[in-house]
């Protein structure tokens, strides 16, 4: 279990800058639950596979979210060893969750198994 370590207001306004982007923050409250592979984000929000990319990179960048390889693969899922991990649970908590958008993929025939 992760410490509860004090952050400054410079590493906040950081973070909440970061998650202050409705795509990054969407991404977020999916990873809390599951982890997820780039194409199955190309999917669930309409974008260029750069676009995820982008906002991926930014959230990997901070440590926040982290990689897995799987084959040729590459999954990402939430960073519970960041050392602000407890601040980022805080923001999330209260927000709907996101399960129904992975469940809408599936149903619709559209979510990718990268195994």
């Amino acid at each position: 279990m992760q410490t509860k370590q004090e952050l400054d207001l410079d590493t906040a306004a950081t973070i909440l800058k970061l998650l202050g982007d409705k795509t990054r923050l969407t991404m977020i409250k999916i990873l809390e639950d599951h982890e997820c592979c780039v194409c199955e984000f190309v999917a669930l929000f309409q974008m260029t596979q750069p676009a995820i990319s982008q906002h991926l990179r930014k959230l990997k960048d901070s440590g926040i979210v982290k990689e897995t390889r799987k084959g040729q693969w590459i999954f990402y899922s939430l960073n519970h060893s960041h050392p602000y991990y407890s601040f980022v649970q805080t923001v999330i908590c209260d927000l709907p969750s996101q399960r129904y958008k992975l469940e809408e993929l599936e149903a619709s025939g559209k979510r990718i198994s990268c195994d």
